[in-house]
């Protein structure tokens, strides 16, 4: 009888492993396979993480589970018999004390870590590469990316050199969304009447899955993208063959494109010149860039005068166009 209840303990032991590994798969994830630096030093922090926890977690579950079988209810126990034991100076001082060491250097880890790996910081490679500029703007619910310097862009594809640097201006015409590319490293949030900044490079040639991480409406499982870094010549070509083949992105091309809706790849040899800045300041009322919309008079409430009413709708604008630039201007300061 004691046999058969070993056996179905085990088994249920087994079985439970077993359902946890199958559940896992057999691939890692992709978070865990690291292709640039950034990505990298992600991981580093995560294994480090992880593996600090499990000093209390695991010997926490096997003191656990030592306890529950020593002293379980058994009609031969021999155990000795303290009802009035209720404290230990040795124990309460190990099960205090090394927690709280853990948690001191996972605290010195996760600070060091995390100034290491602040989006805006320049990485170590821009001192030896000339990094290259990508603006990415995130709409609904597809990507839009625009390359200044060579004077391209794209939807819902981008593309690099391997071993150089990237430095990705991000914003939002629509909900604000999450740029992500995994293998790269950690996700940014872009938020519309903001400039973000994010940093990344690929280490070695290949096509890693880009999405937006974050919730902005019914086709916002469909925001993903592929992230390809290849040599440069390979790059070279890839752009000047757009500028020979691809037709130009309009300011009204670039309206219809904003509209809501999901979209195939696209490539495109020109774009409106400042277009970036334009989708950034557009939310200020006293900016009207390129046709986007003139900003909506303020209506004089019932009983003012229509001078002191103008007065007032002007003030008005004024501090609001203030308080976007102090936003935008703050917003600029932190990230760089």
């Amino acid at each position: 009888m004691k046999k058969g209840n070993l056996f179905r303990r085990f088994s249920a032991v087994f079985m439970l492993v077993l359902m946890t590994v199958v559940s896992a798969g057999c691939k890692s994830p992709i978070v865990l396979d690291p292709k640039g630096p950034v990505g990298q030093q992600q991981m580093d922090l995560i294994v480090i993480s992880t593996l600090l926890c499990l000093v209390i977690i695991v010997p926490v579950l096997v003191i656990t589970f030592v306890i529950v079988w020593r002293y379980r209810d058994k009609p031969d126990r021999k155990a000795k018999y303290t009802p009035n034991w209720e404290h230990s100076t040795k124990l309460e001082t190990i099960w205090w004390g090394i927690p709280i060491l853990i948690i001191l250097v996972l605290g010195v880890v996760t600070v060091r870590y995390t100034h290491a790996l602040e989006p805006s910081k320049p990485l170590a490679a821009e001192k030896e590469v000339k990094p290259i500029t990508i603006q990415v703007t995130s709409l609904d619910w597809k990507w839009l990316f625009k390359y200044p310097e060579q004077g391209i862009a794209t939807v819902n594809y981008v593309q690099f050199p391997e071993d150089v640097p990237v430095r990705f201006e991000l914003t939002s015409d629509a909900p604000m969304n999450s740029f992500w590319i995994p293998q790269l490293g950690g996700q940014i949030y872009t938020m519309s009447g903001m400039a973000m900044k994010l940093n990344l490079m690929a280490d070695e040639p290949g096509e890693y899955m880009g999405s937006g991480a974050n919730f902005s409406g019914k086709d916002f499982g469909k925001m993903r993208f592929v992230a390809k870094a290849t040599t440069q010549a390979d790059f070279d070509s890839w752009v000047k063959e757009i500028k020979g083949s691809s037709p130009e992105l309009t300011l009204d091309g670039y309206k219809k494109l904003a509209e809501p809706g999901v979209s195939e790849v696209q490539s495109f040899s020109k774009f409106p010149e400042g277009l970036f800045e334009k989708i950034v300041t557009r939310y200020s009322p006293s900016h009207n860039h390129g046709g986007f919309g003139a900003p909506v008079p303020a209506k004089p409430s019932a009983g003012t005068e229509s001078g002191t009413s103008d007065k007032a709708a002007g003030n008005s604008s004024t501090e609001g166009s203030g308080a976007v630039k102090q936003e935008a201007s703050a917003a600029h300061t932190g990230h760089e």
